[in-house]
């Protein structure tokens, strides 16, 4: 079994190539949106923390772009594998919400590369793996399965 530290070396690996975007909601299209983005754009990889993103009602994950989440995975991926935190809880639900999205061909996985939905769906492997627990607490197990399924390497029929 791989740990925490190298299935996150394979998720930088994956996503090291992704640019940080100029912008990362549609900043203009309301005060959330902007709000959001302002938070997205003073972090960073290294410094989006749990503060910023832990709260399920005011994710600014849920408002990113594409470019922006396939920048900020290796973040939000690393968050979900701390452990809980008493004021926001596990933030691997948060992440499986992303990354099941609307289902198959959500816009998440479609704009990955292949080496980026394998990376992901090792990830998975590894939370379930590692996290099934955490998962059944709350409540995420049926998103994690799901997850699965959508990240494997082939792109799901809808």
């Amino acid at each position: 079994m791989q740990s925490d530290a190298d299935i996150l070396q394979r998720v930088q690996q994956a996503f090291a190539g992704c640019r940080r975007p100029e912008h990362f909601t549609d900043y203009t299209h309301c005060e959330e949106c902007a709000e959001h983005d302002e938070v997205l754009h003073s972090r960073d990889i290294d410094t989006l923390q749990i503060e910023d993103a832990g709260n399920p009602g005011w994710d600014p994950v849920c408002f990113t772009t594409s470019e922006g989440f396939v920048y900020y995975f290796l973040t939000v991926a690393r968050l979900a594998l701390a452990e809980s935190d008493y004021a926001h809880g596990w933030y691997g639900t948060q992440l499986l919400f992303h990354l099941v999205g609307d289902g198959c061909k959500n816009r998440r996985f479609l704009d990955c590369t292949s080496e980026q939905r394998r990376a992901v769906f090792q990830f998975l492997q590894h939370l379930l793996e590692t996290g099934a627990t955490f998962a059944d607490e709350h409540c995420s197990t049926d998103n994690l399965f799901q997850a699965l399924e959508i990240w494997s390497d082939e792109i799901p029929v809808a």
